[in-house]
């Protein structure tokens, strides 16, 4: 069992990291951090890890302590994994990994030579439904044509939200970031939405070149609509919408020379696994996974523990695809600003 220390105590901690600790069948919840005392106490309680940390370099300190989850805000991302890795911890960074290049060409640059894991959040990639569209795509669909993928949050999603989910224990003395994250809504709907969509695209149809990308706001909804160009010549189209005025619209279609698929994915709340099914050309009929645990989040961490354990490559995404997520999401901040397709291997700055 790999002691894993949990760095934060907020929503996605709660919503996610903490109780895929407690369920991990190859890891346990060793220790909780948070600089907020009274929130460290009533999550810790719940929770009861081993070790509970006020302060992040005595958590790294404790030599029981394997890796950590990173589940801060963004722009605390990258100094917190640079930490754990030179404190000799494996790392699992919620998304994005960053919010600009020159963090992770920081990231990198220490990572280097540590033979330590580094895992990026990008929990999509452990949904069963998503799994079996990959597993056709690399083995029995041939040359891919096109994907069209979509990621429209729902103007009812918190209502959907608090149906099922307990409400989050907050702190008045939580660290913050600089400033507000959402005062920009572009750039805060890229980060916490768009990070999805685009991994998602690049997980089914591999590396992105370029993107072409028009934004609509209206009635303040951010509705982006980007043609993307795949290494591989296959053609792209994604939908990002924030918010659609119906339920939680989320999904997938590919078109390949001996099949299609076509996913419909739920709020990621509800824990269920997409539908998707999967028509092969060979048998003229269709086929769908059943997807029976969709606890995506604990499935990524034990991925991510299975991948410390047997030091092989990550089963998720990893720094490079990281990397790439964020090099897409200023690629088509640039393109909206430009008016014109943007090359991914142009880009710098941030997102």
């Amino acid at each position: 069992m790999l002691n894993i220390g949990v760095l934060g105590a907020g929503p996605i901690a709660q919503f996610a990291h903490l109780e895929s600790c407690q369920k991990a069948t190859n890891a346990q919840l060793y220790a909780i951090c948070d600089v907020a005392p009274d929130l460290l106490t009533r999550v810790a309680a719940f929770y009861q890890p081993e070790r509970t940390y006020s302060d992040y370099d005595s958590m790294l300190s404790d030599s029981a302590l394997d890796a950590v989850v990173i589940a801060t805000s963004d722009a605390f991302h990258v100094p917190a994994a640079i930490k754990a890795l030179e404190a000799g911890k494996h790392v699992l960074c919620e998304k994005p990994l960053a919010t600009s290049l020159d963090e992770i060409l920081k990231l990198k640059a220490v990572h280097k030579g540590t033979g330590k894991h580094v895992q990026v959040g990008h929990m999509k990639r452990f949904d069963p439904g998503l799994q079996a569209a990959k597993q056709f795509i690399d083995t029995d669909m041939g040359e891919l044509q096109a994907i069209k993928a979509w990621y429209c949050d729902s103007t009812h999603r918190y209502t959907n939200t608090d149906a099922v989910q307990p409400l989050p224990l907050k702190s008045a003395e939580a660290r913050k970031p600089a400033g507000d994250p959402k005062a920009d809504k572009e750039q805060y709907f890229m980060l916490a939405h768009g990070s999805h969509l685009v991994d998602t695209a690049r997980y089914f149809g591999g590396e992105i070149v370029s993107v072409n990308a028009r934004l609509s706001k209206k009635f303040g909804s951010y509705c982006w609509f980007v043609d993307v160009e795949y290494a591989n010549g296959c053609l792209g189209h994604l939908d990002l919408t924030v918010a659609v005025r119906m339920d939680w619209h989320e999904g997938f279609q590919i078109y390949g020379e001996k099949g299609a698929v076509l996913g419909k994915t739920y709020n990621p709340w509800y824990y269920r696994s997409s539908e998707v099914d999967i028509f092969r050309e060979s048998t003229e009929s269709s086929e769908r996974v059943l997807g029976a645990d969709g606890h995506f989040y604990r499935r990524q961490l034990e991925g991510f523990v299975r991948s410390v354990q047997n030091d092989s490559p990550v089963e998720g995404a990893d720094i490079a695809d990281g990397e790439a997520c964020v090099r897409a999401m200023i690629a088509i901040r640039e393109s909206v600003r430009q008016q014109k397709p943007v090359s991914l291997a142009e880009v710098d700055g941030a997102v």
